[in-house]
């Protein structure tokens, strides 16, 4: 009698069971079931472009406030992009990095992914862009001599830092394309191309 009010308690349990999952799994077609970690599906937080009611403008984006420095972002507002900025900046920034092998190669890796299609492998102003015909030659690291003034073989680490933050000429800011760090390991590299070849 025991062993048959077994049987039927588990046959009860299992049919129970069957049902609660039939019924589950027609209650919602869009529903997807149980859900693991449902906060990646429904975030907590509010998105950019949602609208906020935390906010007196209602907008979740906000402006960061005046004077705020992004994390691992260099400020270089006290070279502004003017000749006197460029002026300033060629005595009051050195390189903070020391030359070694290691940054040397990165320097020239850097350099030759994004340098030397205007301005050449060897620096001469002879790049693939160049080539085409369509744009003029930048002047040579070596021989050249600068638009701003100046040989090209004397710039020092805070013009060309300058240069690279602001752009010059025909030539666009790099300021997003290469971090602080890797600005300083290509102006190691020019100052080997500066070198009379």
């Amino acid at each position: 009698m025991l062993a048959m009010n077994r049987t039927n308690i588990l046959g009860l349990a299992f049919v129970a069971v069957v049902v609660a999952t039939i019924f589950s799994s027609c209650h919602d077609k869009r529903s997807r079931g149980l859900e693991y970690a449902p906060n990646m599906y429904y975030p907590i937080a509010y998105n950019p472009d949602q609208k906020n009611p935390i906010f007196a403008n209602g907008i979740s984006a906000q402006v960061p406030p005046p004077g705020t420095t992004p994390v691992g972002f260099t400020r270089f507002d006290e070279f502004p992009n003017t000749p006197e900025g460029y002026a300033a900046a060629s005595t009051g920034i050195t390189s903070p990095l020391t030359v070694t092998k290691k940054n040397l190669l990165e320097g020239k890796q850097l350099y030759l992914a994004f340098c030397s299609p205007c301005h050449g492998e060897k620096g001469m102003g002879n790049g693939h862009i160049v080539e085409l015909g369509k744009f003029p030659a930048p002047p040579s690291y070596s021989t050249g001599n600068s638009s701003r003034g100046g040989a090209m073989k004397d710039l020092t680490d805070g013009k060309i830092y300058h240069t690279i933050q602001y752009g010059l000429n025909l030539m666009g800011s790099y300021a997003s394309q290469l971090s602080p760090e890797e600005r300083w390991k290509v102006i190691m590299y020019v100052h080997q191309l500066q070198k009379p070849q």
